[in-house]
């Protein structure tokens, strides 16, 4: 989170007083897209390869469509590469740190210590390379569980990281829901008790 203040302003008579508040910024802001990026663009070459491989003379295609199957450490090397890059590019997508810093500027926020404007551009740019980094890292750990756990368990089917993915982002956000609801009824139970106090006098 970046802390963000709203300087004292005044709109006509109203007053407002300086607040502070916080800028979110999730660490795996891309979700399951860039693993499922990955897996599709690896797995379409090793595809090709295969319906062409038979052939006279596609004895090459066959070659690559084996090295390209998951579990194969060429495999697990590109996938790899292929979930950072794709996170990084689809944060980048969705989040433009210069307009964020520019609709910062135009309703009187700050963050502390940073100038407005292109310093603050810069700064939440820096910030969000780091979270996306460790987000990054994160999902490849995730997506790469599957492919580790079925050659030491021998494990007679696929099993993809993308699904274990999926089911730990969904885990997560059910979670993050439950806890969101349980805020809310304990702050209307808590102006229930208010409502209480005030007839009560």
């Amino acid at each position: 989170r970046i802390v963000v203040n709203y300087a004292k302003r005044q709109q006509g008579r109203r007053v407002y007083a300086a607040q502070s508040t916080h800028l979110p910024l999730k660490v795996n802001m891309a979700g399951v897209i860039p693993a499922i990026f990955a897996s599709s663009i690896i797995l379409f070459p090793a595809t090709i390869a295969s319906w062409f491989g038979g052939g006279t003379g596609w004895n090459w295609l066959t070659t690559i469509s084996l090295y390209l199957q998951p579990g194969q450490p060429l495999y697990v090397l590109l996938y790899a590469s292929a979930i950072i890059f794709f996170c990084f590019f689809y944060t980048a997508l969705v989040f433009n740190p210069r307009e964020t810093a520019d609709n910062l500027k135009k309703s009187g926020a700050f963050v502390p210590g940073i100038r407005p404007g292109e310093q603050t551009a810069k700064y939440i740019d820096k910030v969000m390379t780091r979270l996306t980094l460790v987000g990054a890292l994160y999902i490849t750990f995730i997506c790469l569980i599957p492919e580790f756990m079925r050659d030491a368990m021998k494990v007679p089917f696929y099993f993809g990281g993308t699904s274990l993915l999926i089911v730990v982002v969904v885990i997560m956000d059910f979670m993050a829901q439950v806890q969101t609801l349980m805020m809310s009824s304990q702050y209307e139970s808590a102006l229930k008790k208010a409502n209480l106090k005030g007839y009560g006098r």
